[in-house]
């Protein structure tokens, strides 16, 4: 397969994906995702969110548009991205593990009334997975964005959007767009 035909392979597989969010099920999903969020918000909660790699730059990106502005002027939104702090991260892998660096920062950030949304493409990312522990030892609601079989992260939280789909990739850009949408419905509802 040349560059053009791969290209435009992906391109399809990308809108296929894509499409597939349409699913009522999966559209009721991010609605009940962003009640939740604009809840916690509304009552003086956060968000913390949090995932490896591309899924860390997920979180980053959700937080980002809820802090600043999505689409319109507001108040900024309390959220934190947990992979954003390189210090806070290696230290606390260096003296707890790789595997406790959510949940430590759960431990010590969230509230009763804050909102944790777990972001694994597998749902089988062992920090992640430690990261929802801890949130639910808390008692905070909790959502995961992951793909495939949803892993361990779909029985794990309160709602789970599982993008339909096994290629990486895919998931996350489908990823993305279910973050739009969360970010816009919680703005919508921060307005009112």
């Amino acid at each position: 397969m040349d560059g053009a035909a791969r290209a435009a392979q992906a391109i399809r597989d990308a809108v296929t994906t894509t499409e597939a969010l349409l699913d009522p099920t999966l559209v009721a999903g991010v609605v009940e995702a962003a009640a939740i969020v604009s809840a916690s918000l509304r009552g003086g909660g956060k968000l913390l969110a949090f995932g490896n790699g591309g899924s860390a730059a997920d979180a980053s990106h959700i937080v980002g548009e809820l802090l600043g502005r999505f689409l319109h002027e507001r108040p900024a939104a309390a959220a934190v991205a947990l992979a954003d702090t390189a210090a806070t991260l290696t230290a606390v892998a260096n003296d707890y593990g790789f595997e406790r660096v959510f949940a430590r920062q759960v431990e010590g950030l969230a509230r009763e009334g804050d909102v944790a949304l777990a972001i694994s493409t597998s749902g089988t990312s062992a920090n992640v997975l430690a990261g929802v522990e801890a949130a639910r030892l808390r008692g905070l609601r909790t959502i995961g964005l992951t793909g495939g079989s949803g892993g361990a992260l779909r029985g794990a939280v309160e709602v789970c959007l599982l993008v339909p789909s096994a290629d990486t990739p895919r998931i996350q850009e489908a990823h993305m767009v279910l973050g739009h949408v969360l970010c816009d419905l919680v703005e919508q509802d921060l307005l009112r």
